[in-house]
């Protein structure tokens, strides 16, 4: 790696255990095994090092990376794999995140930089949900972006909390996000595509026309 990608990874770790106070220009630059000077001619100041490490370091990059397709096939599995993928991402980037949190008040402008991550995320699925819908893949009444908020809070809750609070989460992550795909699933009346284009065969060709009453002869009519 370059210096600019030594300072970006050095920061964000630096961050993680310390805070904005904490991760001084001295302390980032020998994590990152460069000098003081260095990091200064690259990034011009502390601020927007930490700035650019929370929005564009390859952790970040990893953070945004939804794993789900364009086109929605099989909601189960593809629900599945962006739920593993942005829960791992979420609880190995918890010690930066809960810093972001507390220090949003007192750095706003460093802070805000990594909230902007979570709401790209959030249209992402937001799309995808809206086109699992329109393909047929999901039905009812609901609202795509609360639909997305929900998921998202569900995956959040688990990955930071689990460390600090086990008594809430008795079962591995693996079978929690078993678990909240299943709830979530029933409650947007998903269905896979190959369940989709049976239901649709079934109102082809198994509809039965049935004769209103008045028009059936009952047996005393046919004599």
């Amino acid at each position: 790696m370059d210096a600019r990608e030594l300072l970006l990874d050095a920061a964000l770790k630096v961050y993680g255990e310390h805070g904005t106070r904490g991760a001084t220009t001295r302390r980032i630059a020998q994590a990152a095994g460069v000098n003081e000077v260095t990091l200064f001619r690259v990034f011009g100041s502390k601020d927007a090092l930490l700035r650019e490490a929370l929005a564009t370091s390859p952790r970040a990059l990893q953070f945004i990376d939804t794993k789900l397709p364009e086109t929605p096939v099989d909601p189960e599995a593809e629900l599945t794999e962006f739920c593993r993928h942005h829960h791992q991402v979420l609880h190995e980037s918890r010690a930066v995140i809960r810093k972001c949190m507390g220090e949003f008040e007192e750095h706003p402008d460093t802070t805000r930089t990594a909230c902007q991550l979570p709401v790209m995320i959030a249209d992402a699925l937001q799309t995808y949900l809206t086109r699992l819908r329109a393909a047929g893949l999901a039905s009812g009444k609901w609202n795509a972006r609360a639909a997305s908020a929900m998921l998202m809070g569900t995956l959040f809750n688990d990955a930071m909390g689990r460390d600090c609070m086990p008594e809430r989460f008795p079962y591995s992550d693996r079978e929690g996000i078993k678990h909240y795909v299943a709830l979530f699933l029933q409650a947007i009346g998903a269905r896979s595509a190959a369940e989709a284009g049976d239901a649709a065969s079934t109102d082809r060709v198994g509809v039965r026309v049935r004769v209103p009453v008045s028009r059936q002869k009952t047996p005393a009519s046919r004599r």
